[in-house]
């Protein structure tokens, strides 16, 4: 079965970006590569379980098994030693990548209080857009009731698109409801 925000792209995005855009070849047309979901975990150097819990709550929402995320260095005034784990992420692709996207698009950010649309700043200048979510409970697998923590994350999305211009776009075509 093929997400629907997988047809939506091969249908409707893709000759609307080459006639914008003005594209001759559909290999130049900029697509969606990768979501990254990051949860940063900081106090799971004090209690290892936190981690397990966030890890749990992360394959809810994107139905794939996270990694544990660990220190790079030692940063004294965190109380934080290199190699110690203080996250997780899940990188999704293809189809897992489209079902997010069109979750995340059509029901989560909805259901965020006060949603007036995403900043359309935060592209990075090489057309990769991040996105921060205060609460996990936007999603609709987790139980209000069975969480520990609000905790929140960050969902990177990774375009093949050249310039921020192409990347925002893209991602309004693919229905990302940016703010006016």
């Amino acid at each position: 079965m093929v997400p629907r925000l997988q047809e939506k792209y091969e249908k409707e995005v893709i000759p609307a970006l080459m006639e914008k855009f003005g594209y001759k070849n559909i290999m130049e047309v900029p697509k969606l590569d990768k979501i990254v979901v990051n949860m940063g975990v900081g106090e799971a150097k004090d209690n290892p379980k936190v981690l397990e819990s966030a890890m749990s709550d992360l394959q809810l929402i994107t139905g794939q098994k996270p990694i544990l995320t660990r220190a790079k260095k030692s940063i004294a005034n965190f109380k934080i030693r290199e190699n110690m784990p203080i996250g997780c992420k899940v990188t999704l692709r293809k189809d897992r990548m489209f079902e997010f996207a069109d979750k995340l698009i059509n029901v989560a950010l909805p259901r965020v209080r006060d949603f007036r649309g995403v900043s359309d700043k935060s592209f990075d200048g090489r057309g990769n857009y991040s996105l921060g979510i205060k609460e996990q409970l936007i999603f609709p697998e987790i139980e209000y009731d069975k969480i520990d923590k609000v905790r929140g994350m960050d969902i990177i999305f990774v375009t093949t698109a050249k310039t921020d211009e192409e990347a925002r776009e893209l991602l309004r075509f693919l229905g990302m409801p940016f703010a006016q």
